[in-house]
């Protein structure tokens, strides 16, 4: 009996026509219960594996149209011209200007990446450093890394810049403060920040709410990185204590 021959073609013609597919589609294409068979197959094509979904996506260089990150998408599935999660996310940080939040770099590549990035700074590959009271990602290589953290101050800066309050009328201000009232503490610095940007810095939202210019810039800065999650308005164990803590027994 003849050995059973099989044809790159099939898969070809298969990821044309439906630009992504799984092991388990292209075993079954092929008619093959060897995982390896695909993979020798994929690999006189010319493949690529995505970075989402667990890797469970196939594509062909000839299909992915990488942008100018060398990223690709097709039905929310994504791929990079770099590889793996890991090694994409290396690149980004290492040729990014400024280097990245890790919220930042989760709007560019649409999937977590805290678990990456902390095995690349683990690896030496790319390093931490906190920023103002975050981790922002730089560079490994210290020069490279020097020059991110200066543009990132920048850009802090910038932000943090007073802006001309213009002609705000005193029903706004009253509103403002208003609306403040009423939320809790986390909401309040928040809101204390998206103000500070849109009206006039630090200094006059605090004043105008009646807050540490502290907490505005905090505010701010947490807006700026995207690092805002709903949950607890405190740390745990921060606040008041309890009243019954505070009784002699």
């Amino acid at each position: 009996m003849r050995p059973t021959v099989f044809s790159a073609d099939l898969l070809l013609r298969f990821l044309r026509r439906n630009r992504i597919a799984t092991l388990p589609q292209l075993k079954q294409l092929l008619g093959t219960d060897a995982d390896i068979t695909v993979f020798r197959k994929l690999k006189e094509l010319s493949y690529r594996t995505s970075y989402s979904h667990r890797g469970s996506f196939y594509t062909l260089d000839e299909i992915a149209d990488f942008d100018e990150r060398g990223l690709w998408s097709f039905d929310s599935v994504r791929f990079s011209r770099h590889g793996t999660l890991v090694a994409t996310a290396e690149v980004c940080v290492t040729q990014s200007p400024a280097g990245y939040f890790a919220s930042e770099l989760e709007d560019i590549l649409h999937v977590p990446v805290k678990e990456p990035l902390l095995r690349l700074v683990g690896q030496d590959r790319v390093a931490r450093q906190t920023v103002s009271g975050l981790y922002l990602y730089c560079a490994g290589n210290a020069r490279t890394r020097q020059q991110q953290l200066r543009a990132r101050q920048v850009l802090l800066e910038q932000a943090a810049a007073d802006i001309p309050d213009g002609n705000v009328s005193d029903e706004l201000r009253a509103s403002i403060v208003l609306f403040a009232s009423v939320l809790d503490e986390r909401q309040r610095r928040l809101y204390a920040g998206l103000e500070s940007l849109q009206l006039g810095g630090d200094r006059q939202i605090a004043e105008l709410l009646r807050l540490d210019p502290h907490t505005v810039a905090k505010g701010r800065r947490q807006l700026l990185a995207r690092d805002v999650e709903a949950g607890r308005v405190r740390s745990v164990g921060g606040g008041r204590k309890r009243m019954e803590k505070k009784r002699p027994q």
